[in-house]
């Protein structure tokens, strides 16, 4: 005998449309909406504003985290080691050299680099619909507040 379900709650909604990951991670990397590419993604230097003032996205949903220093220390380590490797071993220069270069160097460029490495993450998780950005997905924070109420052992 053969069980067919029609209705109720366990229906999955429709497909969501696919988003253009390389776009959207552009776009973030220029610091700019996702969705439209035109409105600023940022209100200062790393807090993304909620809502995109050109074309109304939410996007109060990102979870970037520790995401942006973590590629950040990540891609200048390879890069700036090997730069540190090679001018030592080219120009052999005294420690206080090195100290005067690389430091300043290092921290103007992870400055530099953290805001549009948050922006292509932020891009990233809108493209794929990650976290809040998923119209169909239960809230986060909700599924969170609601374990932890249930677990005060009353």
């Amino acid at each position: 005998m053969t069980v067919e379900i029609r209705g109720g709650r366990g229906l999955e909604p429709p497909p969501l449309p696919r988003r253009n990951l390389s776009e959207a991670m552009k776009r973030g990397a220029m610091c700019r909406c996702p969705r439209c590419g035109k409105g600023r993604l940022f209100d200062g230097y790393l807090k993304v504003r909620p809502v995109c003032e050109t074309c109304g996205e939410e996007l109060f949903h990102h979870r970037a985290d520790d995401a942006p220093p973590y590629f950040t220390i990540l891609i200048l380590g390879h890069v700036l080691i090997s730069v540190v490797i090679g001018v030592e071993a080219a120009f052999r220069p005294p420690l206080w050299v090195h100290m005067a270069m690389w430091i300043p160097l290092s921290t103007l460029l992870a400055l530099l680099l953290l805001r549009p490495i948050k922006g292509t993450l932020v891009g990233l998780q809108w493209a794929l619909y990650m976290h809040g950005f998923d119209p169909n997905a239960e809230d986060d924070y909700a599924l969170m507040a609601g374990e932890q109420g249930g677990s005060n052992g009353a």
